[in-house]
């Protein structure tokens, strides 16, 4: 269930919320005037999330390119890779 808190219990009690979100990797909802308006969530769950979202995208963009017969045999693909990890060093 969301943790839901008012503007006003953000502004009197932050300590509250600060230990609330770096404790636990979920966030609280912050409403204003009865109507949720965001969320607070620790930098670590941040980047958690944008990992996650990223990786996401990157399979999509791989699932769609197989769609669209975009791809390449596996040892020219390796051929190249190494090339340029070699270049690289």
């Amino acid at each position: 269930m969301p943790n839901v808190r008012t503007s006003e219990y953000l502004l009197n009690n932050y300590n509250d919320v600060y230990e609330f979100c770096r404790s636990r990797n979920e966030p609280m909802f912050i409403s204003d005037e009865g109507q949720e308006d965001m969320a607070i969530i620790s930098r670590a769950t941040y980047e958690k999330f944008c990992s996650r979202y990223e990786l996401y995208n990157l399979i999509d963009e791989g699932l769609e390119a197989v769609e669209n017969g975009d791809v390449r045999d596996l040892d020219d693909f390796m051929t190249d890779f190494w090339k340029e990890v070699k270049k690289d060093r």
